[in-house]
């Protein structure tokens, strides 16, 4: 049995708030689009659009890369 909740599209949390791009400086919004284990989510699961989607896997990885998000978590 589908739900009425799966059927409505999210929208992308980035062109909703008027954001010009993905900051890999603010780690709160980055942690909001990762899972318990510090993955990215799917774009289906976060609901954003293509471009952000992009912006936000590039800025998770410098991110990571600078220390301000772990790679794993123990």
């Amino acid at each position: 049995m589908k739900y009425r909740s799966e059927n409505i599209k999210k929208q992308c949390y980035f062109c909703t708030s008027n954001m010009r791009g993905v900051d890999y400086k603010d780690v709160l919004t980055l942690k909001r689009f990762l899972d318990p284990q510090f993955k990215i989510m799917p774009k289906k699961r976060s609901g954003l659009c293509s471009l952000h989607q992009r912006k936000l896997a590039k800025a998770v990885k410098r991110a990571r890369i600078i220390v301000s998000l772990p790679f794993i978590v123990r």
